[in-house]
């Protein structure tokens, strides 16, 4: 934790010097006054649609896995739990251990709620996939006009989104090669001395496994289920990219459609989404400002940066950290 926000704290600050060095501050301010409260008030609602939409998807399944004991209110504290040390930590990779530790308290075994989140984050990228690919094919225009200097990073970020989509779908689907994985690993661990030799060790990791296996067992029985949550799922990440457009409105610019900008600000989180930075924090902001610079004209790019990465990550962060240190005091008054 400390090391995390060490290194959170330094990039922030890093970032705001490189966005905000020889920029005239009042006017940034000034620019950012002039947009109407209703879009400021959209934002926000904007951005908890966001993360109830992935508590809905947790409740769904914990219903479907016999978990009836846990409520809503607790699948929302998962969601802004995971949110909040996602938007901090590398590659968003705090974000499900913390999860797994909240529903754990809530008597979710753990086998089962990594299968739930697993799921969850196969759902969240290969949705990111799938509308990198209609981009690509409805919108090649857009490429071509608006991101010739981050088509690098857009590609990237789409083959490193497949390889971590086809990787976890085998985790769920194939078992036994899962459990080959994961315990081959730990063995390599043990065979190189970073874990001391347990037979103990093995024998509980076999058993979670077998929890695993059933978990992603009644998963697969509800196909269904799984495909109605890729429409939560797509429209949770509409709602988050739909946060610019919200901004381009509220700057009295209508020359692009919703659709468009949509499309841009999802370039810009594919490009960005695998990259080990906390919330993409540094590369996002970077990229707003080249994709688009031919949009936000007239003095008007710096100030729709900072309001855009300002709802959809800064006032997340600050949302999810409040509903983290609720979660946390929660607990404490319980023991």
């Amino acid at each position: 934790m400390i090391g995390n926000a060490v290194f959170f704290l330094a990039l922030f600050g890093l970032t705001a010097y490189a966005v905000l060095k020889g920029k005239e501050i009042s006017q940034l301010i000034r620019v950012m006054h002039s947009v109407r409260p209703v879009y400021y008030a959209a934002g926000f609602i904007f951005i908890n649609l966001f993360v109830w939409c992935e508590s809905y998807i947790i409740y769904r399944m914990l219903r479907v896995l016999q978990y009836q004991q846990v409520p809503k209110r607790n699948c929302i504290k998962y969601s802004y739990v995971g949110f909040f040390f996602s938007c901090i930590t590398p590659s968003a990779s705090g974000g499900q251990p913390a999860q797994l530790y909240y529903m754990n308290r809530d008597k979710v075994d753990v086998s089962v709620g990594a299968v739930i989140l697993l799921i969850v984050t196969i759902l969240y990228k290969f949705v990111l996939v799938f509308l990198g690919t209609l981009i690509f094919i409805f919108r090649h225009s857009l490429i071509s006009e608006y991101i010739q200097g981050a088509a690098f990073f857009f590609y990237l970020g789409m083959a490193l989104n497949v390889i971590c989509v086809i990787v976890m779908f085998l985790l769920v689907f194939q078992q036994t090669l899962a459990s080959r994985m994961i315990i081959g690993l730990v063995k390599g661990l043990e065979k190189i001395h970073v874990l001391r030799r347990k037979e103990e060790r093995i024998r509980k990791l076999e058993d979670s496994m077998m929890e695993y296996h059933k978990a992603a067992a009644v998963i697969q029985e509800h196909k269904k289920l799984i495909a109605g949550m890729f429409g939560v799922t797509l429209v949770q990440r509409l709602i988050h990219f739909s946060i610019t457009y919200l901004i381009y409105r509220g700057l009295g610019l209508s020359a692009l459609g919703i659709v468009d900008v949509v499309a841009l600000q999802c370039v810009i989180s594919i490009a960005v989404d695998m990259l080990p930075l906390p919330g993409g924090m540094g590369i996002s902001e970077g990229l707003f400002l080249s994709i688009f610079r031919k949009i936000f004209t007239g003095g008007l790019l710096y100030p729709a940066m900072l309001l855009s990465r300002g709802i959809s990550y800064y006032a997340l962060l600050l949302i999810s950290a409040v509903m983290t240190c609720v979660a946390q005091v929660t607990i404490k008054r319980k023991e």
